[in-house]
């Protein structure tokens, strides 16, 4: 006996689509299932003026095959030097959505992101009073602090010092990770939202460890033990509207992955809804999955949710998704949980 699902067709508020070549491959992926998604500028180089992101935006939409339905909502890379009246002004216009938060050096293509967040404080200040949200990647990087301590720290150092100093920011901890993230967004009562990834609703660290490195599973935030993965399930599926889907989908070729530096991120745009329904229908919350993956995000953004459905299928036999997408320069791997999974969308 077959079981469906349908929700309103979901959006993804975290989502990496890189340039060239990566661009249009894995763009399709995204725009299948999805609606809307907040696109990452961490490009080389950066995406930090609004010139640049409607010429980036120009080019997802020329990309985006014939007859899709997808809408990039642009971000900005926050700088030492990023001009407010430039933020304020893309953010008027309906150019950007909201403004990310690099701490130099956390993560790829990083190097641009801020290191003295007194110098940014005019930029914070002027996306408070517009109503633009900062969305943040919450890690320190500081190399005496241990990699699976550092969102914490970054809670304690730098996030919360910067929200009593500016309290009307609205902001967005993307990808939380541990317990401490979670308890953190709920003791806010405004103002503050965070995004799970799919993965880190699956993995956690001896994922990436145990019987060998898995490459295809290194993330930054890396995936944490397995109390913080729980933590994850438990804010993901208990309907809380501070919790929104951000997939944090990160093509890089498979060259890049499978060597001696390998870089961070998991590509899940393919099979994210999929891998959902079997999670939330593990933790007995199936129902809740529209509030996640449709609702939440736009309450947060201020926008409406979409019209258009999608439609979740569990069969008896497992579904096969591909290994790999294919690239002009190269095979990107897809997401693989390491179990079953009778779930699927529906054509």
């Amino acid at each position: 006996m077959s079981q469906s699902l349908t929700l309103p067709r979901p959006d993804d508020w975290h989502l990496h689509l890189r340039d060239g070549a990566m661009l249009r491959a894995v763009l399709p992926e995204s725009a299948r299932d999805f609606a809307r998604a907040i696109i990452m500028p961490n490009l080389v180089p950066p995406v930090v003026t609004g010139a640049d992101a409607r010429a980036y935006r120009d080019r997802i939409m020329a990309a985006l095959p014939a007859g899709a339905d997808f809408t990039p909502l642009m971000t900005l890379y926050l700088t030492e030097a990023t001009d407010p009246a430039d933020v304020a002004r893309a953010h008027a216009e309906g150019l950007i959505t909201a403004v990310k938060l690099y701490p130099a050096g956390a993560t790829t293509n990083s190097a641009s992101g801020v290191r003295d967040f007194d110098r940014v404080r005019g930029v914070l200040e002027a996306m408070a009073e517009s109503g633009c949200p900062l969305c943040v990647h919450g890690e320190v990087t500081d190399p005496e602090i241990d990699i699976f301590d550092r969102e914490a720290v970054f809670i304690d150092r730098v996030l919360d010092p910067l929200r009593r100093a500016v309290p009307k920011l609205r902001v967005v901890m993307e990808h939380v990770t541990t317990r401490d993230g979670i308890d953190y967004i709920k003791s806010a009562e405004s103002g503050l939202a965070g995004t799970i990834t799919t993965h880190h609703l699956i993995i956690n660290r001896n994922h990436i460890l145990v019987g060998g490195i898995k490459p295809h599973y290194y993330c930054l935030p890396v995936a944490k033990r397995e109390s913080h993965r729980l933590a994850l399930r438990g804010a993901a599926t208990s309907g809380d509207a501070r919790f929104f889907l951000g997939t944090d989908s990160a093509p890089h070729l498979d060259d890049a992955k499978e060597s001696a530096c390998g870089c961070a991120g998991c590509f899940t745009a393919t099979n994210t809804m999929p891998l959902l329904a079997h999670v939330f229908e593990e933790e007995g919350a199936l129902e809740r999955l529209e509030g996640f993956a449709s609702r939440h995000g736009p309450g947060f953004y201020g926008l409406p949710v979409n019209d258009a459905t999608l439609t979740l299928v569990k069969g008896n036999a497992p579904t096969r998704f591909p290994a790999h997408i294919e690239t002009g320069d190269g095979p990107v791997t897809v997401f693989d949980p390491g179990f079953p999974v009778h779930w699927s969308v529906a054509d």
